[in-house]
């Protein structure tokens, strides 16, 4: 008898969210990289598919291995498919450890694998794009942890001079007169591996348009579990439901063994359809492939 072929493994999910991509690989205890390439931000690094590479930083919630696994790999692919130096955001207290893990691959490989850890506090933040900042939230995990929040910085005229005419407008701001102010858009909220806390109820997260977050644990007796692994139950997620704003929830961390159709029921049934019908779940294929399909089919219209 024949044997039988290896599973498939390691597709990506897939979901647009205009003017956004939410795509990547997440399985608890496997790995996680959940990646926003408009925003040049992969979220977490448990492997590195190709599709990781395009994003010049990584922003990694936490130090386990199924979350920061594939960084070398992506600091060198970046310099072996000439990208530039990859930089990986962390904890502060973290970027140690992932500097001593780069100096024990560059004495194994024997050669300089370029690359840039940037520590950060909470509440530090990053500028990765052009008025775009990635800005670090502390949250709980068994170890140090990090959410971040993609913020856009805005510049508005104020009311006082939406009459005045441009020569004006110039001249004041010759004059030194302050004739704007900043605005602060939640992009994308990201919560890695974390049990409930009033972190995920700050602005950041409660108005963003898109928020990621784990979700390991649907079952009603798993409730425990979540407690001790610090990680968020379905009915953490139904309370965060009624603070976030967000146009889009998308799930992520979910175990191999939980059934994607019997998580969606739980979810309905506890925050009822509307709600839930702005959750997501990264890896459910059949139904993103679907919507995907109809997203299309509108635009072909």
């Amino acid at each position: 008898m024949l044997p039988k072929m290896p599973p498939r493994s390691g597709q990506a999910g897939f979901l647009y969210i205009p003017p956004f991509r939410v795509q990547g690989i997440s399985v608890a205890g496997e790995q996680t990289m959940v990646q926003v390439p408009e925003l040049d931000v992969a979220f977490d690094i448990g492997m590195c598919p190709r599709i990781a590479l395009s994003s010049p930083y990584v922003a990694l919630s936490h130090g386990h291995m199924d979350h920061v696994g594939g960084l070398p790999y992506y600091f060198s692919q970046r310099m072996f498919q000439r990208m530039g130096v990859g930089n990986c955001v962390c904890h502060a207290a973290t970027a140690d450890s992932i500097l001593a893990m780069m100096r024990s691959w560059i004495d194994l490989e024997q050669q300089q694998t370029p690359h840039n850890v940037i520590g950060l506090e909470p509440d530090e933040q990053v500028e990765v794009k052009n008025n775009i900042f990635l800005r670090a939230i502390e949250t709980s995990h068994t170890v140090p942890a990090m959410g971040y929040a993609l913020v856009e910085r805005r510049h508005k005229l104020k009311e006082e001079f939406f009459d005045l005419p441009q020569e004006r407008l110039r001249e004041l701001k010759a004059e030194g007169v302050q004739i704007t102010r900043s605005l602060e858009i939640p992009l994308v909220a990201y919560a890695g591996d974390t049990e409930l806390g009033p972190y995920l109820f700050r602005d950041e997260f409660a108005n963003a348009k898109i928020v990621i977050t784990e979700c390991t644990f649907f079952d009603p007796d798993h409730r425990s579990r979540a407690t001790v692994g610090k990680h968020l139950h379905v009915d953490d997620i139904v309370k965060l439901l009624q603070i976030w704003r967000a146009e889009a929830v998308v799930l992520i961390h979910l175990s191999r063994r939980t059934n994607m159709l019997d998580s969606r029921r739980r979810l309905v049934e506890l925050a009822g359809s509307e709600q839930a019908g702005r959750v997501h779940f990264l890896m459910d294929h059949y139904s993103n492939r679907r919507r995907y399909e109809a997203q299309l089919a509108a635009a072909a219209d």
